[in-house]
């Protein structure tokens, strides 16, 4: 699903990223772990499209789903996100204007698709999780365990195969951040997703199918 190599990244003359090289299979769940500073969000990041790695020498590749990603340009970089990647951040983003309903429908909006198959999909992704009775409800309404999971289904309308997520519990009480935990791995058995999760949730990272330890702008373990 997702193949990197060389993967290396400069801020100024600070190296954040040194040569990253790694492997991630279709329907894995993957933690990335290590210090602040080691260089997880950056990796994230980069895999996640929404930058891009160093041009070097020797090449770095980054292929996500057999596509070559740093092939594309940025229109054509931008219509694959939207179509093939989900995000889920520490802070969940909602714009605060729309209803959790059209916080969710957004990124199908983006995409192109029909606003009443959109709507039908959204409010099935929101019972799914558990909150039908919250779909006409704005982000200042919602708890923050209720706003995540927005967040979660918003990730999920364009029915991607990859969801990346950065500290996606670090905001949440323990109780609400146990439910998105398990929540995580019931969505890769019903849909298959691959999930590539940056964390310094020691239980959540110890969860997943494998857990990479970052150090010093590399993958150490």
């Amino acid at each position: 699903m997702i193949q990197a190599k060389n993967i290396q990244k400069y801020y100024d003359k600070l190296q954040v990223l040194k040569g990253v090289d790694l492997h991630i299979k279709k329907g894995e769940i993957v933690s990335i772990v290590g210090a602040s500073g080691a260089g997880k969000t950056t990796l994230l990041q980069i895999l996640g499209t929404l930058d891009r790695p160093e041009k070097l020498p020797v090449a770095s590749s980054l292929i996500i789903n057999g596509e070559n990603i740093l092939a594309l340009n940025d229109k054509a970089l931008s219509k694959f996100r939207n179509l093939n990647l989900g995000f889920i951040f520490q802070f969940h983003q909602l714009l605060p204007e729309f209803s959790a309903l059209e916080n969710v429908c957004i990124p199908a909006y983006i995409a192109g698709k029909k606003p009443a198959e959109t709507e039908a999909e959204a409010k099935k992704l929101l019972e799914y999780l558990g909150l039908s009775h919250r779909i006409n409800h704005k982000p200042n309404e919602l708890s923050g365990g209720e706003q995540q999971r927005v967040a979660v289904a918003r990730a999920l309308i364009n029915k991607p195969d990859v969801i990346f997520a950065d500290e996606p519990s670090g905001n949440l009480d323990t109780h609400s951040a146990e439910n998105l935990h398990q929540l995580f791995f019931k969505l890769r058995d019903e849909f298959g997703q691959t999930f590539v999760i940056v964390t310094h949730n020691e239980e959540l990272a110890n969860m997943a199918d494998r857990k990479l330890i970052m150090s010093d702008g590399q993958i150490i373990s």
